[in-house]
């Protein structure tokens, strides 16, 4: 929730036009979380996700053991209607 708050606020007090929520490995469900709430809960008619406004990626970097990891990563761009 603590999420969905800040982007409300971006919106709201910040008076920003876009806000980009970004996400990678198992807390991109989260992203998409926020990205709905805020558009269909809070923000009704307000803010929408952009066209062409999700972006999927992977990133690869060492663990640890010195292993070669690829994570996917999300980008999901919410603007003012």
């Amino acid at each position: 929730m603590n999420y969905v708050t800040g982007v409300v606020m971006q919106f709201t007090t910040q008076n920003s036009d876009e806000v980009t929520v970004k996400a990678r490995g198992r807390f991109i469900s989260r992203a998409v979380d926020v990205a709905e709430v805020a558009t269909k809960r809070f923000l009704v008619g307000q803010i929408k996700i952009a066209e062409k406004g999700v972006k999927i990626d992977s990133e690869e970097f060492e663990n640890k053991e010195g292993n070669k990891v690829r994570v996917s990563t999300v980008e999901i761009k919410l603007v003012k209607n």
